[in-house]
């Protein structure tokens, strides 16, 4: 019996305005963990971003994707959770235990009945997509759109949606690659930063020290404090704790000046800072960028483990 592997994920480029024309469709962006779904031989295997099976880690979604795909299948998609108002909420899915009905919404299709599809365009793989798989309360088509792109941005605004995605209807499927025939552009600011020290205090820790990269270095973008609750700041301690080290790792501390809005981090500031090993991911949200690269009104909102450190890249362009 063979396993059907994994597949890299195919990636959105970050822009500030959607692309329009008759040559592109239309998503919601889905506040959510990026998911492939599989049946083959040996049944059904959820997988994360980054390849990690989370098919015991949902099994209400595993047990409906058993019935929702036919044999030698692999889907693309979203996996989504609600908050208590029925808002999708990445706080939500963070917090997802066994019970928690997560729902994988799907978007591309990459094997149907056994047939490769990453070749096809697009256009054809969204038709493949209507008949892939037999939609339920928790496995689901995420919806396409073809314009215009103006109403359909409003409209998501209005509802209060995270972002709007754009596909060219003749791309591939390209594994792994961010080649711009797939876009995002996001409404709220927000992105994953790198966690690259705190400080201590009062429930483990204080503030977070977090950056991107550029290139091959980790660069410094902001300290965090806003979105801590307690409990959080004690996870949080008990994560870093076992990766503390005695450099700093990112390559453009210390500065000279705290700087107009004090997130500069200065010599004496950083003596402070306790400095860990660059492999944990989170979410934040913030009000903007500065001409320095720093990021002003900056707020946690849950840990990702989805995604390499190295491939958190500054996206607001």
């Amino acid at each position: 019996m063979n396993r059907i592997s994994f597949t890299p994920p195919m990636e959105c480029l970050a822009v500030k305005s959607i692309p329009e024309g008759p040559g592109w469709v239309y998503e919601l962006k889905l506040d959510g963990f990026r998911g492939q779904a599989v049946r083959d031989d040996l049944g059904v295997c959820l997988y994360s971003k980054r390849g990690k099976d989370y098919t015991r880690k949902f099994p209400l979604l595993a047990r409906a994707l058993l019935d929702a795909l036919p044999p030698n299948t692999a889907l693309d998609g979203e996996l989504v959770a609600f908050d208590s108002s029925g808002q999708p909420s990445f706080r939500a899915l963070q917090d997802a235990d066994r019970e928690t009905h997560v729902v994988f919404f799907v978007f591309d299709v990459l094997l149907s009945a056994g047939k490769d599809t990453k070749s096809l365009p697009l256009s054809e793989r969204l038709a493949l997509l209507r008949s892939a798989f037999t939609p339920s309360n928790l496995v689901q088509h995420s919806e396409h759109f073809l314009g215009p792109a103006n109403r359909f941005v409003a409209g998501v605004r209005r509802i209060g949606g995270e972002g709007v995605v754009a596909k060219r209807l003749n791309s591939f499927y390209e594994p792994g690659r961010r080649s711009g025939t797939w876009t995002k552009m996001r409404f709220n600011r927000g992105q994953e930063f790198v966690i690259g020290g705190f400080t201590p205090g009062g429930n483990g820790l204080d503030s977070l020290v977090v950056g991107f990269y550029d290139k091959k270095q980790l660069v410094y973008a902001a300290r965090v404090r806003a979105g801590l609750v307690p409990a959080m700041r004690r996870e949080l301690r008990a994560k870093l704790t076992p990766l503390i080290i005695s450099d700093c790792p990112f390559a453009n501390l210390p500065e000279a000046r705290s700087g107009r809005w004090g997130q500069g981090l200065t010599l004496e500031k950083m003596r402070t800072c306790v400095w860990v090993e660059p492999k944990l991911v989170a979410n934040f949200e913030f009000l903007e960028w500065t001409d320095t690269n720093r990021v002003r009104h900056i707020a946690f909102v849950g840990i990702r483990t989805d995604k390499r450190p190295k491939d958190v890249t500054r996206e607001d362009v």
